[in-house]
C-alpha cells in the first residue's frame, strides 16, 4: 500500500470524516501530476494528440480491449455509443431506473426510448429475467450498469442478447477495474463506457470519458463521431459531436492509472474492515452491507449500506450532525423523474429500485480513509442508532 498516504493526524469524536477526500490522493502523487501537466504546457498540444493516444492505449491494455476512444465525459461516452450503434427515433433501449441520470438521458438524447426494468436487491444491478420480458420488436440494445463498482450479471445478459440479436453497451462509469468471471468491465459487451469525473476511482481534473470495444469498425466510427463526424480534411460523413478528451486530462489520468489497482485494493480492504467494525458494534441487525457476488471483483466506487428498520433519513441526519460524510445514491429512481413522466412511470412499478432509493446510504470508502477514521464512521453510526432507540423508548413510555 505504498501509494496511500498514512493517516498522520489524530482522529477524535469531533474530527470530520468527508465522504471523499481528493486532496490526500493528490498529495501522494503531486510531483508526477505536476510534471505531466507541465509536459502538456511545454508542448502546447491541448486537444487529442499523443497524450490522449498514449492514454487510450494504456486503458485498452488495462481492460484488455482492442480499442479505446477518449471523449469529453462519461455522458458523452454513452451518447457516442448509442450513435455508433445507430440507436435513434422509434428504438427502445432496456436499462435500469436505479442509476445516475446519464444512463437514461443518453438514450433520450438520440431520440430513442428508455425502457426501464427493475434491479436485483443484492447487487442493485439489472435483473436479467426482467430484461428478457421487456424485449420487443423495437428493442435496439441492452444497457446494464455496473453500479457502485460491481459488474452486472453479464453471463445471463449475454445469453439473452445473443438469443435476440441485440448489442450490449456497458455503463461502466463507476467500474473501471471491476471484473466478471476474470474479465474486466469494458470488454463484457460490444461497447464499454467509462467516466473520469474527479470522484471516480480513476478521476481526472475535470470531466473526461472513454469508450472501449473490440470492434475496429465501431472504433473508427466513434473516433469520427467525436470530431463532428469528420473523416479528415473537413470531410464530414455524418453529424457527430464535439467531444474530445483534453490532453491535460489524459496526462493526469495516465499518472493516476498507474496507481488504480493499489487504490482499489485499499477500497476493498476498507470494505472488509467495515464488516468487522459493524459486527464489533453490534449493528449487524440494523445494516445490510454490500455483498461481493460470486465471480465478481468489486472495486467499491461507492460503499452502500441499507438501513433495515425504516430510519434511513434519521441515520443520514445523525451522521451529518456528527460530521461524518454520507450521501444517497440515488434518492429518486429515474422512472419517477419529472422529465421522464411521458414514459408513464408510476410509484410501485419497480419496487426494488424504489426500496433501494428509500433505504440506502453511501459511507466513506476512499483509499486514504485509514483505520481510525473508518472506526469513527462506525462509532458515529452506533451513536445514531442508540439515539433512535432512546427516542423510541421515550415514545413508548409516553404512550403507556
Amino acid at each position: 500500500m505504498s501509494d496511500i498516504l498514512p493517516l498522520n493526524r489524530p482522529v477524535s469524536e469531533s474530527t470530520p470524516v468527508p465522504l471523499i477526500d481528493l486532496v490526500e490522493q493528490y498529495q501522494s502523487i503531486k510531483g508526477d501530476v505536476q510534471a505531466a501537466v507541465d509536459r502538456v504546457f511545454e508542448s502546447q498540444g491541448f486537444v487529442l494528440g499523443e497524450e490522449v493516444s498514449n492514454f487510450e492505449h494504456a486503458v485498452a491494455e488495462y481492460v484488455d480491449a482492442r480499442e479505446a476512444i477518449g471523449c469529453a465525459s462519461g455522458t458523452d461516452a454513452l451518447i457516442l455509443a448509442m450513435m455508433a450503434l445507430d440507436v435513434g427515433p422509434g428504438d427502445e433501449v432496456i436499462t435500469t431506473p436505479y442509476s445516475f441520470f446519464a444512463t437514461a438521458s443518453c438514450i433520450t438524447r438520440v431520440g430513442a426510448t428508455p425502457v426501464f426494468v427493475d434491479i436485483k436487491p443484492d447487487s442493485y444491478n439489472l435483473n436479467p429475467e426482467a430484461v428478457e420480458a421487456a424485449i420487443t420488436s423495437r428493442t435496439k440494445a441492452i444497457l446494464p450498469v455496473h453500479l457502485y463498482g460491481q459488474c452486472a450479471e453479464m453471463d445471463s445478459l449475454w445469453r439473452i442478447a445473443v438469443r435476440h440479436g441485440l448489442p450490449i453497451v456497458e455503463d461502466a462509469a463507476q467500474a473501471i477495474g471491476a471484473a466478471y468471471q476474470g474479465r474486466r468491465a469494458g470488454v463484457l459487451g460490444q461497447l464499454g463506457c467509462f467516466s473520469f469525473f474527479p470522484t471516480k476511482n480513476l478521476g481526472g481534473a475535470g470531466d473526461g470519458g472513454m469508450v472501449t470495444t473490440d470492434d475496429k469498425d465501431l472504433a473508427a466510427r466513434l473516433r469520427r463521431l467525436r470530431v463532428h463526424g469528420d473523416a479528415g480534411g473537413y470531410n464530414h460523413l455524418e453529424v457527430g459531436l464535439n467531444s474530445r478528451l483534453d490532453a491535460l486530462q489524459a496526462a493526469v489520468l495516465s499518472v493516476k492509472l498507474q496507481h488504480l489497482d493499489a487504490w482499489a485494493d485499499a477500497r476493498r480492504e476498507n470494505a472488509v474492515r467495515y464488516a468487522s467494525l459493524v459486527e464489533d458494534h453490534g449493528l449487524g441487525g440494523r445494516l445490510e452491507l454490500p455483498a461481493e457476488l460470486p465471480e465478481r471483483h468489486h472495486v467499491y466506487n461507492q460503499y452502500i449500506v441499507r438501513v433495515q428498520d425504516g430510519h434511513r433519513d434519521e441515520v443520514l441526519q445523525g451522521l451529518r450532525q456528527r460530521q461524518v460524510g454520507c450521501s444517497i445514491y440515488y434518492p429518486k429512481p429515474l422512472h419517477l423523474q419529472q422529465c421522464f413522466a411521458s414514459l408513464g412511470g408510476k410509484a410501485g412499478q419497480f419496487p426494488e429500485s424504489e426500496r433501494a432509493a428509500n433505504e440506502t446510504i453511501a459511507l466513506p470508502i476512499y483509499a486514504e480513509l485509514g483505520e481510525e477514521r473508518q472506526a469513527r464512521v462506525v462509532s458515529a453510526m452506533a451513536e445514531v442508532f442508540a439515539a433512535i432507540d432512546a427516542t423510541r423508548r421515550q415514545s413508548i413510555r409516553r404512550a403507556a
